[in-house]
């Protein structure tokens, strides 16, 4: 069982999504992991997740998964690793045992992802009966529609947890942008405004991650948040910030060092259903030497993810600006 935290004043679930770059890298001679992934795996283990949704986890299928190993012992969680697909950084996910003590694979058809997710069904000790499905996604970095495909793929698995009145916790890189409405503090303004295209100079990622409007100007993709929003799934860190006034939950996690793709922003989101997202006591960000991506976490009060699996609290509402046709 999660211990107390002083920091909340009761049990929480903790949910981290980190994106290492390349797994750290290649191997040091001797077999010997290198030094940023263990350095990136010490800093995790001290997050203490429940969940761990995990990116380019490019070499721990080697040596008969060695690493998802190493990684699972250091953390003290179970690990699942995804089967590669068109590129080569598969996902992967850990779950603490003690927090759910029941967790297994879930098989589905990976054609249509160029990064298949790894998706495990689980059991959160508290609330045994009750199955919960976690889902770790890096979305295509190169192709809009095929953002699009993927994100319709995961409103499939949100509409069979809806029907089973089970729970969802999913998160990762979604390589693509939120809906720049939900970006929108009042009265502090945009939190980090819309990219402004016209000065992006790498016109490949001009490509990959924007929409031709009617008017030849470029617009942002935006498919994936509406997409999930609308289904019912909320972004956590958009309801820390907008419900809980913690305006450094919808920091930029990405993109910092490339001002020729637009600078700072926010694609490493977590998302959950809109009954345990009354659970989420905080969201934030940590930057780390070791990826160009920062580490995002979420903290649920147990109490209230207990009760959210019960259907015992109030669903999040929908956004209003949750309806299609997204860009």
């Amino acid at each position: 069982m999660a211990s107390d935290d002083d920091e909340y004043g009761e049990p929480v679930v903790r949910l981290v999504i980190y994106n290492l770059k390349e797994d750290g890298g290649k191997d040091r001679p001797g077999g010997f992991f290198p030094q940023d992934w263990e350095e990136a795996h010490q800093f995790l283990a001290g997050l203490k997740p429940d969940v761990l949704l995990r990116q380019e986890a490019t070499y721990s299928h080697l040596r008969e998964n060695a690493r998802l190993k190493a990684a699972g012992e250091i953390l003290g969680m179970r690990g699942y690793l995804a089967r590669n697909g068109a590129g080569r950084h598969p996902t992967a996910l850990f779950v603490r045992p003690a927090t759910f003590p029941v967790s297994e694979r879930v098989d589905y058809d990976a054609r249509f992802w160029r990064t298949p997710p790894t998706i495990v069904s689980a059991r959160f000790a508290d609330v045994p009966e009750t199955e919960v499905l976690l889902m770790s996604w890096h979305a295509a970095y190169n192709s809009p529609s095929g953002r699009q495909r993927e994100a319709d793929e995961v409103t499939a698995f949100v509409d069979r947890m809806a029907r089973r009145g089970g729970g969802f916790i999913g998160g990762g890189d979604c390589n693509e942008y939120p809906v720049p409405e939900g970006e929108v503090l009042v009265p502090e303004g945009e939190v980090q405004p819309p990219v402004d295209w016209s000065t992006v100079t790498d016109t490949r990622h001009l490509h990959h991650r924007t929409t031709l409007a009617p008017d030849g100007s470029r617009v942002s993709c935006t498919y994936w948040d509406r997409a999930l929003e609308t289904v019912g799934l909320r972004d956590a860190a958009r309801y820390a910030a907008h419900e809980l006034e913690q305006t450094g939950a919808l920091a930029a996690t990405a993109g910092h060092d490339r001002p020729d793709q637009g600078g700072p922003i926010r694609i490493d989101r977590p998302y959950s259903d809109a009954y345990l997202t009354r659970a989420v006591l905080r969201v934030r960000t940590h930057r780390t030497p070791w990826s160009d991506h920062d580490a995002v976490e979420t903290v649920y009060s147990r109490r209230l993810f207990t009760q959210a699996l019960r259907r015992e609290v109030d669903p999040v509402p929908s956004p209003q600006w949750a309806a299609f046709p997204p860009s």
